[in-house]
């Protein structure tokens, strides 16, 4: 028997595939069918149109960070390096493996599309606001409290996943963390000194 939402999530899954390589003028339903080796009347039976089968690839972008983010909180200890907490969790972010890689090229896109589409709009705005969230919280932890400061984190995150993913040979996974470390234990007004070196 058939699971619908493991079927559902097999054909997210197809959306993120082809979105990463070949951008999201590709996704038509035929060719996520395809992809998830579907026909496209299947996909059409969990997602009525082309534009909610993105519109859940979009959200389930969102949940994917989200579930990442609330794993490096629960694996939290007293006494953990502050500064190390704040990358990892500033790191879901980036794409710093393949899996990461690829939903950043995707994010990307559906970003573009975002611009004149109010529905993914909405949905960009999410991520927006719960990446300056997040990087409110780290700062806290730092003893930085100061929202410019945090815009400041956020928009380096951003800068980075843009960079990383139009130019990978140029931005290396350990040139994403040794500018995400020197941004972090160089905060003007941070109570915390770390003594690790870059990681």
């Amino acid at each position: 028997m058939v699971d619908p939402e493991q079927r559902r999530r097999d054909v997210v899954d197809a959306v993120f595939r082809v979105v990463a390589r070949g951008g999201i003028q590709q996704a038509t339903l035929r060719n996520v069918a395809a992809e998830a080796g579907l026909a496209v009347g299947s996909v059409r039976h969990y997602f009525a149109s082309h534009r909610e089968l993105l519109m859940a690839a979009a959200r389930e972008m969102v949940r994917r960070v989200d579930v990442r983010v609330a794993a490096q909180r629960e694996r939290r200890h007293p006494g953990d390096d502050p500064y190390l907490v704040a990358q990892e969790v500033a790191g879901q972010f980036l794409p710093l493996d393949a899996a990461r890689a690829d939903e950043t090229a995707v994010w990307l896109d559906f970003l573009a599309a975002a611009r004149t589409d109010p529905a993914l709009g909405e949905i960009a705005a999410e991520l927006h606001d719960g990446l300056r969230d997040v990087a409110g919280r780290l700062l806290h932890r730092l003893g930085v409290d100061d929202p410019v400061a945090a815009e400041h984190l956020a928009a380096l995150l951003d800068g980075l996943a843009l960079g990383a993913t139009l130019h990978p040979d140029r931005m290396s996974q350990d040139t994403i963390r040794a500018v995400l470390h020197r941004h972090l234990t160089q905060l003007p007004g941070a109570a915390y000194e770390s003594e690790h070196p870059d990681v």
